[in-house]
Formats: C-alpha cells, structure tokens, sequence
C-alpha cells in the first residue's frame, strides 16, 4: 500500500480554471470513483493553499499496488483532469519532497483494501 502526499504549484493566473477543475471533480463524482477501482487507489482527497508564495493544490492518496497510472486511463474523465492538469500545474515547480512517516490504518480496514 501507497500513503502519499503531495504538493503542486498552480500556473499564475489560472486559479479560475482550477475552480472550473475542482468543479469537474465535484459534479462528476460518481464518474470520478468508477476510475479509482483502475487506479485501486483507495482514498484521493484534492486540498488547495492560497498564500503569499502563490497557489498550491495538495494530493493525498492511499492506493494499492499494481494500479495503472491515470495517464493510462481510457476514463473520459481522466482525460479532462488531465487537460487541466497540464492547464494549470506547474511543471517546473520543484514540488518538495514530503514523506509518509507513520500510517495509522486500522487492520480491518487495511483489509478491506487489499
């Protein structure tokens, strides 16, 4: 099992997109779950920064092993995430590394994720 977080930069000026992307993700969600069983990612959760430093979107995920990668999606969904996603993240940002030190999962649950 995979618990990840990270953390991206958004272009300048494209916060309204981002909120047309957020939107996306929300209204569709029941097409947005059926591409998580691909993925076997188990929990994807999408937070958003505003600070002085600019705009920044965190991802956390828990996801299986042997999932195929969202770029490999034939979801249409995923198609348009990620037509927003080279849209609006920057790719030169050099995100930092963050990493999972401790994962509090309770064996039944962790279970149900296998």
């Amino acid at each position: 099992m995979k618990v990840e977080l990270s953390k991206f930069r958004v272009k300048e000026g494209k916060s309204k997109r981002v909120d047309e992307w957020m939107e996306l993700l929300n209204t569709h969600m029941n097409e947005v779950l059926l591409t998580l069983k691909d993925e076997k990612m188990h929990v994807e959760a999408i937070f958003r920064e505003r600070n002085e430093e600019g705009e920044f979107l965190y991802w956390f995920s828990v996801q299986g092993e042997g999932g195929i990668s969202v770029e490999e999606s034939e979801h249409e969904i995923d198609k348009k995430h990620l037509a927003f996603w080279y849209e609006c993240i920057d790719e030169e940002y050099n995100e930092p590394v963050i990493t999972t030190e401790v994962v509090m999962i309770p064996e039944h649950i962790r279970k149900a994720m296998e």
